[in-house]
């Protein structure tokens, strides 16, 4: 008797996606929200909070920049190490048939 045979048909358990999708769009619609509450009561003026707002959002905007040049550099440096390898794999590619090449007779070929 087969596996198939003693399992029978496999039934994919009922699981539903839109649940998640409707799990996040009600957190997103929270955090909303709850963010413009917050804005609503908070103790500042309109113009002090839209200041503090834009001098976060540019600091935010900057870090993300300078991150992003640092994985940029990262990545540049991969790059050029994986060059290295290919060139000293290739290099040893050629230098073993070339070995092999001076020990296999002529006329033979495995």
């Amino acid at each position: 008797m087969t596996d198939y045979e003693r399992y029978g048909d496999y039934q994919p358990a009922e699981r539903s996606g839109s649940a998640w999708g409707l799990g996040i769009t009600l957190l997103l619609v929270g955090l909303g929200a709850g963010a413009l509450t917050a804005l609503l009561f908070a103790p500042r003026t309109g113009v002090q909070t839209r200041r503090i707002l834009r001098r976060k959002y540019e600091g935010a905007l900057e870090g993300i920049n300078e991150r992003a040049e640092e994985l940029r550099e990262r990545g540049a440096d991969w790059v050029e190490k994986a060059r290295d390898l290919a060139e000293k794999a290739t290099d040893a590619a050629e230098y073993a048939r070339e070995k092999v090449e001076r020990v296999t007779p002529l006329g033979r070929k495995r």
